[in-house]
């Protein structure tokens, strides 16, 4: 059952043990073995990168690809071929320009259904025609980069119904808008500041890619498909936690797919979903130390978090807000936490474990920890300070001694 972690293996003829899940989630997210390939690649990969904090993206980079150069990931955003957006579980996520068009058309009813029901325009008698309107006003204006003031300021001006209400909050959920990298002032010196510009992904994306009248099911089907090539096998629920398409579109996505997809079994004895050609390395497969970034993907991708996180850990790993703290993994399940301090002028990598470390993994984790401070240094020395908060409250809970 091991064989080689980048290369298709047959199901085995028994039920997927919950290693072999976890395995197959490390492989297919570039976690077994740092891999030799371009950052356009890799994302396209691994599906999406979260990209709530500017500097995850680079983290999650960092640690899954050989030699990673953030100058590369820098140069493919200039160049559009990568963009950050709105996109699963409503939260920010860089994807590849190519695949920006399935993935937001997938999202845009549910994402439009939810933003009404959240601002309760249908009971407040706010016409469907009339938020068509506003939206088709905001992406006009924003043919060219422009920030949230500006995009207040301007429709607010053109009023509605509802008069002074924040329109560009309203619709800014429910529009293909993309963040603009290099309009803003940017400190720390990632791509992307904390103060976004935004601008009309149909202005901004590659003429080839800016076709976004695509058929909604058909989109869906790329996005559910695209999911279990880069986190399956997997249950619907879990799809439906990775997006937040509603269960029944998925359902109905994964009968469609059906004939094109192979059905496993779970040791619970749950079907499990797989592309034809998914990794599956086994449950023997060496999974090396990983320090992972805030949000990382693997750790919100499925419903039951377990395959990633051990349940007695989830509290302090995902916070009551919804935070995601950076985490580290230890034979291939988060084993603690990680913060960026400066000590005597340098950037320290402090991991605080959640139990006990063999001496051994405490080495390979020390020789991590170097090589990340080493590469967040120059870019923001203290990545994540203003969640620094949490440490001291897990500390608190669960008597942690950093390392």
């Amino acid at each position: 059952m091991g064989g080689d972690p980048g290369s298709p293996a047959e199901p085995p003829g028994r039920r997927l043990t919950a290693r072999d899940l976890n395995r197959a989630t490390l492989a297919r997210q570039l976690l077994l073995a740092r891999a030799a390939i371009d950052p356009v690649t890799a994302i396209g990969r691994v599906v999406a990168l979260q990209a709530q904090e500017p500097a995850s993206p680079y983290i999650a980079l960092w640690t899954r690809l050989a030699g990673f150069d953030p100058d590369r990931l820098d140069a493919v955003i200039t160049a559009r071929r990568v963009v950050k957006a709105t996109l699963m579980r409503m939260t920010l996520h860089m994807v590849t320009a190519a695949d920006y068009p399935a993935f937001w058309t997938a999202h845009a009813a549910t994402f439009r259904r939810t933003r009404v029901l959240h601002l309760g325009l249908d009971a407040l008698g706010v016409e469907s025609a009339e938020v068509d309107r506003l939206v088709e006003a905001g992406l006009t204006h924003a043919t060219e980069p422009r920030s949230n003031a500006e995009m207040t300021a301007y429709l607010s001006a053109l009023g509605g119904p509802l008069g002074t209400r924040d329109w560009w909050w309203a619709i800014r959920g429910m529009t293909p808008f993309v963040h603009a990298a290099g309009h803003t002032p940017v400190r720390p010196a990632w791509s992307y500041g904390p103060r976004p510009a935004h601008v009309a992904a149909r202005s901004w994306l590659p003429p080839g890619d800016r076709n976004l009248a695509i058929d909604p099911d058909a989109a869906l089907d790329t996005l559910v498909r695209r999911y279990l090539g880069g986190f399956g096998p997997a249950t619907v629920g879990d799809v439906a936690q990775f997006t937040r398409v509603e269960r029944s579109r998925v359902r109905a996505s994964v009968a469609r797919l059906e004939p094109t997809l192979r059905v496993l079994v779970d040791a619970a004895g749950r079907e499990l979903l797989d592309v034809p050609d998914g990794v599956l390395p086994g449950e023997d497969a060496h999974a090396p130390a990983r320090f992972l970034p805030m949000w990382d993907s693997v750790l919100l991708a499925y419903e039951d978090r377990a395959r990633l996180i051990p349940p007695a850990y989830r509290a302090a790993v995902i916070r009551s807000n919804g935070d995601v703290l950076p985490t580290f993994l230890v034979d291939g399940l988060v084993a603690g936490v990680w913060r960026a301090e400066l000590v005597g002028g340098r950037t320290e990598i402090i991991y605080s474990p959640f139990g006990q470390l063999p001496r051994d993994v405490r080495a390979e984790l020390d020789d991590e920890a170097e090589t990340l401070a080493r590469f967040v240094e120059p870019h923001e020395p203290e990545v994540y300070r203003r969640y620094r908060r949490w440490w001291a409250d897990i500390a608190r809970v669960t008597d942690l001694a950093p390392t």
